[in-house]
Formats: structure tokens, sequence, C-alpha cells
């Protein structure tokens, strides 16, 4: 089984997705095909999608049964010991991180100030 989400995609794109797996809602399309099947529709997407966005999320012989492939996505598919989750990387220029800040605390600064 396969699920395939799409956004900003050509309508041949779409037309020619019918031919395998039904569309349920706009963009998401849903079936059952072969692996070999699978890795066609796929350089299918690849190909047309153009400025667009792609999913998809198959079965897999793994321990959670599943996989992605994504085109077009901030989030990217990442192996967290063996298993596969979306990482969405930090796009801000200040990273967060659970260090310790070193130094005085504010209320120690301001209690020293004051005496």
């Amino acid at each position: 089984m396969i699920v395939v989400v799409l956004s900003s995609c050509p309508a041949k794109l779409r037309g020619h997705l019918t031919r395998w797996v039904l569309e349920i809602s706009a963009g998401v399309f849903v079936g059952s095909v072969t692996a070999r099947v699978r890795d066609l529709l796929w350089d299918q997407i690849l190909e047309n999608i153009g400025a667009g966005r792609a999913i998809m999320v198959f079965q897999t012989n793994t321990e959670q049964k599943l996989d992605f492939k994504v085109h077009g996505h901030e989030w990217i598919p990442t192996d967290f010991e063996g298993i596969s989750l979306m990482m969405r990387p930090n796009s801000s220029a200040k990273q967060v991180t659970n260090a310790r800040k070193t130094g005085w605390s504010n209320a120690s600064r301001y209690r020293r100030g004051r005496g």
C-alpha cells in the first residue's frame, strides 16, 4: 500500500497517478501497487512535479513497516537508531541547545547591584 501527497502539481501528473491509485482527496492518492510500479510512479512524480512538493509513504520490511520518500519539503526523513523519522530543520539563526548557561543569573545580578 502507498500514500502519495502532492501539492502544487500539474493536472497531467494527477491524471497519470489516477491510472494506478485512487485520489481520495485533493492531492492525496492511496493504492496498492508493486514495488516496481511504486518506483516508476515516483520517477514520474519527480519528472513532472516542477516546483511542487511530494511525499510518498509505503510499506517495507522494517521495524516500522513503512518508509518515506520526499521531494521539495523542508522536512526530511532521517534514520534515528533504526527508526525513520521526519526531521524539521531549525530555520532560525539562533540554535536552541540543552546546554546550561554559564555565569550569574539575572536575579543574582540584580541583587548584587542593589547591595
